[in-house]
């Protein structure tokens, strides 16, 4: 299905945001380690939930990507800001 120029930059503005997430979390998931071996153990395990909810985040994100690319939802334009 051929996107409209508002769905063309919603599309990429959350496979962006989405990328960020997957990046974030990936980092997250670095320092949640560095903080296991240095012994710091609760905060390695708060870190790693976030991570899991940056990932969920991200799968949601490239969900709407995806239904926006095969039609399933619309985007009409961006609204104005006051």
């Amino acid at each position: 299905m051929s996107l409209n120029k508002p769905e063309l930059g919603l599309k990429r503005d959350l496979q962006g945001v989405a990328s960020d997430l997957k990046w974030s979390a990936v980092e997250l998931l670095q320092i949640a380690k560095r903080l296991e071996n240095s012994g710091s153990l609760a905060d390695a395990q708060n870190l790693k939930r976030m991570a899991e909810i940056f990932q969920r985040d991200e799968t949601q994100l490239n969900e709407y990507a995806d239904a926006l690319k095969e039609g399933r939802l619309q985007c009409a334009g961006v609204p104005t800001p006051p």
